[in-house]
């Protein structure tokens, strides 16, 4: 088992969900983050005075996924997630050691 964690833009997150339902995945968490990368910050105007935005807001999601579906997983966030434009995110791939479902103390991939 693998847990996919896909950092990508806020206006993306449910054009993406979508696309991860169409392929089976049904268990995704979703957190508001902010950070930063190549892209850095940015700078506004607010009520006359300029302000500079170190954080940029993010999503973070979440998939636990059985070692057959990685692949497919990560090329559906990668398409559907892709602008073009810096700041499109990143996806990191994390060995899961363990999953238990609480309710009925199933484990590794039938907790997924």
């Amino acid at each position: 088992m693998k847990l996919v964690e896909a950092i990508i833009k806020p206006f993306k997150m449910d054009e993406v969900k979508d696309a991860l339902n169409e392929i089976g995945i049904e268990g995704i968490t979703v957190s508001e983050v902010k950070g930063f990368g190549r892209q850095k910050g940015h700078t506004e105007l607010y009520r006359g005075a300029e302000y500079v935005v170190d954080f940029i807001p993010k999503i973070k999601m979440e998939i636990a996924v059985p070692d057959e579906l990685v692949n497919k997983v990560v090329e559906t966030i990668e398409n559907t997630a892709k602008t073009g434009r810096i700041g499109d995110g990143k996806i990191f791939i994390i060995p899961l050691e363990e999953a238990v479902r609480i309710r009925t103390g199933e484990k590794g991939t039938d907790a997924i």
